[in-house]
């Protein structure tokens, strides 16, 4: 059975047993009624994925491979805040009436910055280094501009990854600030892992660890049944992933160029309420 999912099933459990519930404290987020959204959750939940032994991705229910690897090369590829050059609506709630989501996500990534070695984007940084110093310890991408988050139209979730070559293991720390469990923890799983092995596909090294850290992991009220629903089902193996092996240059990559062999997953939960 999947790993992923194994991870998956152990989070929600902790989290439901052990979380903190915000029920009747002041908080932001409100349902589409107007209802505040009160969460349970757990502080810092650190998940390991083993990229060289299975590829992370969900079997209870399936995960949107092709919109989850457009969405992380709009971001990371394209360095656009516009949802314009997103094939997905997922960003329209945040965009204003030309497409912008201010300058959040990848209009952080494409901010030239002066080094030694000359000026780098923050995606060009991490690939010159992965190429001429890949065991350098400073190989580190934030979003998360303070001078910035004024004038993003959402301040980022998925904010910073740490890049760490062992051996000829290229491995990652994801780190975000907050997430929605249910909605978003294996979307953004598969997002980064995928991200891991472009690179290392692109710099002569082979994928090894994705670590993640949220360090407020939660489950809203209303979603607590289905996600009690969702980890009582039985996981199935993980699929196959595969890479187009043609490609050495990072924006060369297309999501034609990713596939899964064998993937089965349990039914999707439609409708989930998401809370704004």
């Amino acid at each position: 059975m999947s790993r992923a999912d194994l991870i998956f099933i152990d989070m929600c459990k902790d989290i439901l047993e052990n979380g903190f519930s915000d029920e009747g404290q002041d908080v932001r987020p409100r349902w589409p009624d107007g209802a505040p959204a009160h969460t349970i959750k757990k502080f810092c939940v650190v998940n390991r994925y083993d990229l060289s032994e299975e590829f992370p991705i969900m079997t209870l229910r399936p995960t949107n491979f092709n919109k989850a690897i457009d969405e992380i090369l709009w971001i990371w590829q394209k360095k656009s805040n516009n949802i314009h050059d997103l094939n997905s609506h997922i960003w329209d709630s945040w965009a204003d009436e030309n497409g912008s989501i201010g300058k959040a996500y990848g209009y952080q990534l494409r901010i030239r910055h002066r080094y030694k070695e000359g000026e780098f984007d923050q995606v060009d940084r991490v690939l010159y280094d992965l190429k001429h110093n890949p065991y350098s310890r400073r190989i580190i991408v934030n979003m998360y501009n303070h001078a910035d988050l004024m004038e993003m139209n959402l301040y980022p979730c998925a904010y910073s990854m740490t890049f760490n070559v062992t051996g000829r293991k290229l491995n990652a720390i994801l780190n975000q600030r907050s997430q929605d469990v249910l909605v978003a923890n294996n979307w953004n799983v598969v997002q980064y892992a995928v991200l891991v092995h472009m690179f290392a596909q692109v710099s002569g090294l082979e994928p090894g660890e994705l670590v993640h850290v949220i360090a407020d992991a939660h489950i809203y009220d209303r979603h607590i049944p289905l996600v009690k629903e969702l980890i009582s089902r039985e996981p199935y193996p993980a699929p196959r992933f595969i890479i187009n092996p043609d490609i050495r240059d990072f924006y060369e990559f297309k999501v034609s160029d990713f596939s899964l062999e064998n993937y089965v997953a349990g039914p999707q939960i439609k409708n989930i309420p998401v809370a704004v």
